[in-house]
């Protein structure tokens, strides 16, 4: 039994799992400002360091079955998409966030928010990026972002949105019977360690300058 991700779907999702992550609410979860805060207290100040130390953390957690815990509220989450794949959405995006946070970046402006979507796409960012007229592989200027119109963030969530269904099934279609269940709010073996350190890296180079 299979049923239909489209972008419609998955972007949904995404704003559900980056809403959770900036304003919490998910029970046993840190919010991506406290995250932030905890990295930040341990490099001086150190962007690049910062960032590199959370996605250390959360690779070497992505990796240890039962790392999400307490995540009920997936369950009565108001979108019609599996609990493993929101699950992953949501620590995902609350790591590219917290990052974003640490780069000293408003995560409550629409257009942060839209570089933060970019960023789950991996190494497909830095074109989502470059597309936009935006320079990839520095840190995303303020002035870049003052700049970004209302078309251009429609433009970078429609290229989020196709590739996510891609990332999640090449037909878009997620085979239910093989979505790793939610057995007492514990999520194990769904998180991508590798996918995520990729993500992380492409969230580091948008929102951090190396050595500062």
């Amino acid at each position: 039994m299979g049923e239909k991700i489209t972008q419609g779907k998955l972007m949904d999702a995404l704003d559900w799992a980056y809403d959770k992550a900036v304003n919490g609410a998910i029970l046993g979860t840190n919010t991506a400002e406290e995250l932030a805060r905890d990295y930040m207290k341990e490099g001086n100040g150190n962007c690049w360091k910062n960032a590199n130390s959370l996605i250390r953390w959360q690779n070497t957690k992505a990796g240890t079955s039962g790392f999400v815990t307490g995540l009920g509220g997936v369950i009565t989450m108001p979108v019609t998409i599996p609990a493993n794949i929101a699950s992953v959405l949501f620590i995902q995006i609350r790591m590219i966030a917290a990052i974003a946070i640490i780069g000293g970046y408003d995560v409550k402006n629409d257009k942060v928010k839209a570089l933060c979507y970019a960023c789950m796409c991996g190494n497909e960012a830095k074109d989502i990026i470059k597309n936009v007229g935006i320079v990839f592989g520095t840190k995303i200027a303020k002035s870049s972002l003052e700049r970004m119109s209302a078309k251009v963030l429609v433009k970078i969530n429609q290229a989020v949105g196709f590739r996510l269904v891609t990332k999640f099934g090449s037909t878009g279609v997620i085979n239910l019977g093989k979505a790793i269940p939610l057995i007492g709010g514990i999520v194990g073996g769904s998180f991508d360690a590798v996918t995520t350190n990729i993500i992380g890296n492409i969230a580091r180079k948008t929102f951090c300058t190396k050595n500062s």
